[in-house]
């Protein structure tokens, strides 16, 4: 198994890290690789959008050519969790909790609106519990950081975990968004989760 991580901007490090854990916890052999190029994205069986500045991570994911080759490939069953920045890359609606609509490079493959900033800035980051039962763990505290919140799902979106009135996981076939950062958590169940989707 080969799980890519794009790797332009964000917390993608952290995400190897949790990523090679969860290999190691579930005892499959498997490789971590950076994903900057085409070529390097044909190569993996599943990759994952970290947190991070979604507008960034989309213009440059534009230029170097790998934005609609990344669609096409979700579409056709690429496995891919996005976390923070990568869940509003994900959605198909995304609006800003200041200044509203704002146009920006997405991937725009998921059935979910997703508000940014909606906790507000980054001084408003927080710790939280959250309830993990439907990926099989209990209760796990998770980071968010200037985190966007999942409003509304629809179509064949389900909701994993929420806080609060907004949702924090979504899974809709092949496809999963965090609004927190599980890289930066004591648990390794969310990258265990999305392995397991791999598989499928």
């Amino acid at each position: 198994m080969k799980v890519g991580i794009l790797a332009y901007q964000g917390s993608f490090e952290e995400h190897a890290l949790q990523t090679k854990r969860a290999l190691f916890n579930l005892k499959i052999d498997g490789d971590v690789v950076p994903v900057k190029k085409v070529n390097e994205l044909n190569s993996v069986d599943g990759i994952i959008i970290p947190g991070g500045e979604s507008t960034t991570i989309g213009i440059v994911a534009q230029k170097m050519g790998l934005l609609e080759p990344l669609k096409d490939k979700i579409l056709e069953g690429l496995p891919v969790l996005g976390t923070c920045a990568g869940a509003i890359m994900l959605a198909k609606d995304v609006s800003d909790a200041k200044v509203g609509k704002k146009s920006q490079p997405l991937i725009g493959t998921m059935d979910i609106t997703v508000i940014r900033n909606y906790y507000g800035r980054q001084r408003e980051s927080f710790e939280a519990l959250i309830d993990l039962s439907k990926i099989g763990g209990s209760t796990a505290k998770v980071v968010f950081i200037r985190a966007p919140a999942i409003t509304k799902v629809w179509g064949n979106s389900k909701v994993l975990s929420e806080l609060n009135g907004t949702y924090t996981m979504v899974q809709e076939g092949n496809l999963l968004a965090t609004t927190f950062h599980p890289e930066l958590s004591g648990t390794t169940l969310v990258h265990e989760y999305f392995i397991s989707l791999i598989k499928k």
